[in-house]
């Protein structure tokens, strides 16, 4: 045993004599081979640690953003829509309805923010055609801020002059004042975290529902009655006309307000207006179309049609009336168009005691009627047009102009003109207004 243990100790100092003198013999090339190795590893480790750094720098960047986006993305639940869930709500739409029945803007104005006065006149207009709402169903989903609902109100309005009760549905935002009290916000200044999570609540299928229920039956009513769709025309009509007479009516009856030197004053020998200082103020003799508007019989929108302004065409204006219509001299005779359509293109102004002289003279020009189909211009229309996404609605046709509110999804909006530059005019709370195309069929 021992003399085979002795073996195998020679044999392997036999082999380590070996390695040691072969290690001596190439040293000049291993050293340096080994201290290769060496750096490289130590690169190796060191890029492996920066990568892990970098890592873990990437995560918590990520999660900054997830926490960003989460501040301004409100979770919406898909809770379903529940009926008369909330009696306070459920008193705030029955005043509501009755103050439209009644004319009670005082009522209105207390449960709406904002009522500017256009709508409170358009109310009070409203109100004396209208008989009652025998059905009032007030569904709601929780809003997105705390103290908030949707309130989705299915109602049918009975009109006076109409037998049958005519369906239809609108979407309101609630929110709660700071004494707990429940009211229609509609300051049109939600955020778009507010107006996305509204959005994304239209959308789940009990409120499509909901929404095509009033639609359909609407749709069909109207489709079915010609009596029906006639009264419902007529009636915008003489509520728009209404509308505009009484506001010409408190604008002029301001401006007509002295006070003492600085009044105007009304010439005796004319009538004309005259100002402190003794000049008459300016008259308006021509006008020019901003848009692509119908050239009429009367002021009417549904008097014949004489042919189309374009875009520039210039026009004598005869008179401004109060109902929202401008008198003009169209090819020897007398024509009208709305005066939103319109804007001076030329004034004149004259002295105390002397004839009116023009203040500027343009290029005399001669007026051909346009033609009837402008393509690539404005299409004229009548009727209405659905919501089918909320959408902001704007004073002008720019995503920069005054916001005059928000239109939610199945609402219906009184179309004026669909425009070729992506915009939709319509009429909205007795005044002219704008939303982009897309949002509405």
């Amino acid at each position: 045993m021992n003399t085979s243990n002795n073996n195998i100790q020679d044999f392997l100092k036999a082999k380590l004599e070996i390695f040691r003198n072969w290690l001596f013999r190439y040293s000049k090339i291993i050293m340096p081979v080994v201290l290769v190795l060496c750096v490289v590893g130590t690169v190796v480790i060191a890029i492996n640690a920066n990568k892990r750094k970098m890592a873990e720098e990437s995560v918590e960047t990520t999660e900054g953003v997830d926490i960003e986006l989460a501040d301004n993305l409100l979770a919406v639940p898909e809770v379903p829509l529940q009926q008369d869930a909330v009696p306070e709500i459920n008193e705030l739409f029955s005043a509501y309805y009755t103050a439209m029945v009644d004319g009670d803007t005082d009522t209105m104005s207390r449960l709406v923010d904002h009522l500017d006065e256009t709508e409170i006149l358009k109310a009070q207009e409203t109100s004396k055609y209208i008989e009652s709402y025998p059905t009032i169903e007030v569904y709601t989903k929780v809003g997105p801020r705390e103290g908030t609902y949707v309130a989705y109100v299915y109602n049918e309005i009975k009109f006076k002059d109409y037998e049958k009760p005519v369906p239809g549905m609108r979407v309101y935002y609630v929110c709660t004042d700071e004494n707990g009290e429940y009211y229609i916000n509609e300051d049109g200044e939600e955020s778009e975290a507010e107006l996305n999570y509204i959005r994304e609540l239209n959308l789940q299928d009990d409120v499509v529902d909901l929404n095509n229920r009033a639609a359909a039956a609407y749709n069909d009513m109207v489709a079915e009655d010609e009596v029906l769709r006639d009264f419902l025309m007529d009636l915008n009509l003489e509520i728009d006309k209404n509308v505009g007479e009484a506001l010409a009516r408190a604008e002029g009856s301001e401006s007509s307000e002295g006070d003492g030197a600085e009044g105007a004053a009304e010439d005796p020998a004319d009538g004309t207006e005259m100002s402190a200082s003794g000049e008459s103020d300016i008259v308006v003799t021509k006008v020019k179309a901003i848009d692509v508007v119908n050239i009429r019989t009367s002021d009417s929108e549904t008097a014949d049609k004489l042919g189309k302004a374009a875009v520039g065409d210039e026009f004598t204006l005869l008179e401004e009336k109060g109902n929202g219509w401008s008198k003009i001299s169209y090819e020897g005779g007398e024509a009208y168009i709305k005066s939103e359509f319109l804007e001076p293109s030329e004034t004149m102004q004259a002295d105390a005691g002397s004839e009116e002289q023009p203040e500027n003279e343009p290029e005399e020009t001669t007026e051909e009627p346009q033609e009837e189909n402008n393509a690539g211009a404005s299409a004229q229309t009548t009727g209405t047009v659905t919501v089918k996404e909320n959408v902001r609605v704007r004073a002008s046709a720019s995503e920069n102009g005054e916001k005059l509110g928000t239109a939610y999804i199945g609402e219906k909006l009184e179309v004026i003109m669909k425009q070729a530059d992506g915009w939709t005019k319509i009429k909205y709370n007795g005044q002219t207004a704008y939303v982009k195309s897309d949002y509405v069929e």
